[in-house]
């Protein structure tokens, strides 16, 4: 069995490392641990990649802590930022402190029962109570400014580019995050830092605080950060960042994201984001390159990673949502979707609203399709498509003698109108 640096090195997961890291995780399990910035009361897929770093971090036999950051998280870290960051209040803080807290849960085994079971800790605990004074004295003394600078972080914020320079602020950052690896490493045994490679900077801080301090031997490892090869930034998209929480990125556009990924990508995305051993993405990828129109891969990958995040049904659900745009799926298919897939499926679609007296009295298909929604221009235009046997209501083709009902609404409050295979109409139930 490989070891752990070895399974993220064929995955493409690792930028930066620190020499005999490897070496110590082969001695027996070590504890380790990543954290997460909590700017949101979710994380996005871009935190993924972290979390899939500590998924197989246990399943190598070591031991998680995931660090979430609620004193740093006060503060903001500068890595990668052109501008200071605004600053959260306390119980905004709080409450993403407990949204990031209930995700991990989820892909992580907190099992106290056994030995290397995952670790949650809020860096608020120990950072609470340290005062000014004594930070400066027992853990500010042993880097120098000239050390602190010459970071990549700070550096760029201090250079001609930078749009402005660097708070106090964020410049203690490091120094910060830095104890918190000297805390895990004093009290928790911890001596593997993990991250993104924009963290080597904050990372290696720590590993000197805990050599300088303790005159103890820390370890590094980075990943690199995730870009697409269309050069747009990953985990984004028109409509915002992509994030773990289905009420913010719902399953159907979770699953389109990846099953929208370029073949490029989706052979760097599925080492990453999945846990298929590397003789089955081998397979896939060759499979793939016989018929990419297919997008074999993208279907796998999609269905993996949306699977892990939300559930194997969610997976069934966004697929059979997907086959309704392309004229395959069948009514109860429709009926099936719940209210949040049904619009994410037919969002830009035209719409009206319709009064709900009118569909409670029955209204007569050509009104629906003309008068009542401009679906079709003209009532005369209705009447040619109904005998052109060209209109669907709900996905059942109707006939000239169909009248709406309260038993054609959708979802509570809907009807879906259709002209041919692609040519879509969502009509909205107003109360009365």
């Amino acid at each position: 069995m490989a070891s752990f640096v070895e399974e993220l090195t064929w995955r493409g997961m690792v930028h930066d490392i620190m020499p005999e890291t490897d070496a110590t995780l082969s001695k027996g399990m070590t504890a380790g641990y990543i954290g997460f910035d909590p700017t949101a009361d979710s994380l996005h897929i871009g935190s993924l990649v972290q979390i899939m770093i500590l998924m197989h971090f246990q399943r190598y036999g070591h031991k998680p802590y995931a660090l979430v950051g609620g004193a740093t998280g006060m503060i903001g870290d500068p890595s990668g930022k052109s501008t200071e960051r605004n600053l959260l209040d306390t119980a905004t803080l709080q409450k993403n402190c407990d949204g990031i807290e209930k995700q991990l849960a989820k892909f992580l085994d907190f099992d106290s029962s056994t030995k290397n079971s995952a670790v949650l800790v809020n860096n608020y605990d120990w950072m609470k109570s340290f005062s000014l004074i004594d930070f400066a004295r027992d853990i500010g003394k042993h880097l120098s400014v000239n050390y602190m600078m010459a970071k990549d972080s700070v550096k760029k914020r201090l250079g001609a580019e930078a749009k402005e320079g660097i708070s106090f602020t964020e410049f203690t950052y490091q120094l910060i995050q830095g104890y918190d690896f000297l805390h895990l490493y004093e009290h928790h045994n911890c001596l593997l830092q993990m991250g993104g490679s924009d963290q080597w900077g904050n990372i290696t801080t720590g590993t000197e605080l805990i050599r300088r301090k303790l005159s103890g031997k820390a370890y590094a490892l980075t990943c690199p950060l995730i870009t697409k090869a269309d050069g747009t930034k990953f985990g984004k998209t028109e409509g915002g960042n992509v994030w773990l929480d289905r009420t913010k990125t719902s399953p159907y556009k979770f699953y389109q994201y990846w099953l929208n990924a370029s073949d490029e990508d989706a052979e760097k995305y599925i080492k990453i984001f999945t846990f298929l051993s590397q003789e089955e993405i081998n397979k896939l990828i060759a499979t793939h390159k016989e018929a990419a129109h297919q997008r074999q891969l993208q279907r796998r990958l999609a269905q993996e990673v949306t699977a892990m995040v939300h559930s194997q049904a969610d997976v069934a659900q966004a697929e059979q949502a997907a086959q309704i745009l392309f004229g395959k799926a069948t009514a109860d298919a429709l009926k099936g979707l719940d209210t949040q897939t049904l619009l994410d499926v037919f969002e830009g679609v035209p719409q009206a609203e319709v009064a709900a007296s009118a569909i409670h009295s029955g209204l007569e298909i050509v009104d629906a399709l003309a008068g009542s929604s401009g679906f079709l221009k003209s009532n005369g235009e209705a009447r040619r498509a109904l005998k052109e046997n060209s209109i669907s209501v709900n996905k059942e083709k109707v006939d000239e003698r169909k009248q709406l009902t309260d038993a054609d609404i959708i979802c509570d409050r809907y009807v879906l109108l259709q002209r041919g295979k692609k040519n879509y109409f969502l009509l909205i139930i107003k109360p009365s």
